[in-house]
């Protein structure tokens, strides 16, 4: 007896700030696009860093998106759905109230490939909601680093820097940046003010 083929599956990419995980997003959907798939790569309109339009790695990488609100999840299923497309591309997922972990899993189900890329953790290094449910959910995960700003040991931490100091452990958890006020950190050196 044959099996079907079913292509839907959650890939999820995570790690520190500066570990590659834009890059990597956009080499998956490169390749995919070069075998003739149809992508559609989606960003929160939070991440507005590098572009308002455009997926922008820090080495200077982007690609074309579409910018949906954190909380209207309705219209990435739409979009998806109007465009008829074989694989769903997800930047900074952990941006995203959790409604987007069933709309992930829906994906998935109708036989897309869905690929979420964020960071796994805060800049308390505690996880994000968002993505510890992506990652239990997820078939394939890819854990990214980073090189230690301070000792240069693999780096798996964000550290957030407010005029040059470590960020205080109540200060708001989201904050969208780059290197003027992140760095990626070790375990030993990531530090969090109480």
């Amino acid at each position: 007896m044959y099996r079907t083929y079913n292509p839907g599956w959650i890939e999820v990419i995570c790690g520190c700030m500066f570990a590659g995980k834009t890059e990597e997003l956009i080499k998956r959907m490169r390749v995919l696009e070069y075998a003739k798939k149809r992508v559609v790569a989606i960003k929160p309109t939070i991440d507005n860093r590098y572009s308002e339009e455009m997926i922008a790695s820090h080495a200077g990488s982007f690609v074309k998106c579409v910018c949906v609100e954190t909380h209207d999840l309705a219209s990435i299923e739409k979009y998806v759905n109007d465009k008829n497309v074989d694989a769903v591309v997800i930047e900074e997922v952990q941006f995203f109230d959790e409604g987007i972990i069933e709309i992930c899993e829906k994906l998935a189900g109708s036989k897309k490939r869905v690929i979420c890329a964020g960071l796994d953790t805060d800049f308390r290094g505690e996880p994000f909601k968002v993505m510890a449910s992506l990652l239990a959910k997820a078939e394939f995960i890819t854990k990214l680093s980073a090189v230690c700003c301070v000792c240069g040991a693999p780096a798996t931490k964000t550290q957030r820097l407010i005029n040059v100091k470590p960020a205080k452990y109540d200060d708001p958890i989201i904050l969208v940046g780059a290197s003027e006020c992140y760095e990626a950190r070790c375990r030993r050196c990531h530090q969090v003010e109480k």
